[in-house]
């Protein structure tokens, strides 16, 4: 079984979209999926809103800590904002440099404003999050093939 993991800041929006879209995208019988935060805020309501909007429940995930975890185990990390990419510890990145990829998505959280602008937001967000999960998909063996050059 093949183990990918999304990394956040707080595990409450981008990774838990992120895990989302990719327990629907790939086989459950083959793949496990998982997403955590540098901490765990737990799951934000926007989020939730806006993947139901797409028919992905998320409301049932759960918001974890990334210290409570074994990265190691993971054959491929996926880091989504700039935050959890710094935060990783230099020792992981360095045994499993291969396994990680990184792309910053817009934090919905940090928009301002009335409830449609903030709501677009997050639809934002989400619309290039299942644009790369599609793109995760489709490359997952280039990328963990990659590594062991």
């Amino acid at each position: 079984m093949k183990k990918i993991i999304f990394l956040c800041t707080g595990n409450s929006c981008r990774s838990q979209m992120a895990e989302g879209f990719a327990k629907k995208k790939f086989d459950l019988e083959n793949y496990q999926i998982d997403s955590a935060g540098v901490r765990a805020d737990g799951i934000n309501e926007y989020a939730v809103k806006v993947m139901l909007e797409v028919d992905i429940d998320i409301s049932i995930q759960e918001s974890t800590s990334l210290n409570t975890l074994n990265l190691g185990v993971y054959d491929l990390i996926v880091t989504v904002c700039d935050h959890a990419h710094g935060c990783l510890n230099v020792n992981i990145i360095n045994i499993k440099k291969r396994n990680i990829i990184h792309k910053h998505f817009p934090d919905p959280i940090l928009v301002k404003g009335d409830n449609e602008q903030v709501m677009n937001a997050y639809r934002y967000t989400r619309d290039l999050i299942k644009d790369y999960i599609q793109e995760i998909q489709i490359n997952f063996n280039k990328y963990i093939e990659d590594g062991k050059k």
